[in-house]
């Protein structure tokens, strides 16, 4: 997705941080979403996986799922999958790049992720 007139310009990674990226069109426009529902929490959900996408000190924000949904082929690699609650039904789901800090989202919405039901 290439930025256009008007798009937010979001600020690269610095020292030790991922740099978090889009891994499709329907994660972007779920994030947009939420930007519009919990403005709040998505700041600090965008910061905290910024700085820590493998962070285990809240579970039950952010932790790495389970069974099928735990990990996945992406780029040519197997990534680790985690999830973020931004708010009680809102969730971000992120693919995990160490090698190269990315943490690919690839889900963001207000609701529960389909693959959940």
């Amino acid at each position: 997705m290439s930025p256009k007139r008007g798009d937010r310009a979001a600020p690269p990674p610095v020292e030790g941080e991922y740099d978090l990226r889009f891994a499709t069109s329907e994660a972007a426009n779920g994030w947009e979403l939420l930007a519009r529902h919990a403005p709040g929490n998505l700041r600090r959900a965008y910061d905290h996986i910024r700085a820590a996408p493998l962070a285990t000190d809240n579970p039950a924000r952010q932790h790495r799922l389970k069974g099928k949904l735990a990990g996945t082929a992406f780029k040519g690699r197997q990534l680790e999958r985690w999830q973020y609650e931004v708010t009680g039904g809102g969730r971000i789901w992120y693919l995990v790049d160490t090698a190269d800090r990315i943490a690919w989202i690839t889900y963001a919405g207000p609701g529960h992720p389909k693959e959940t039901d």
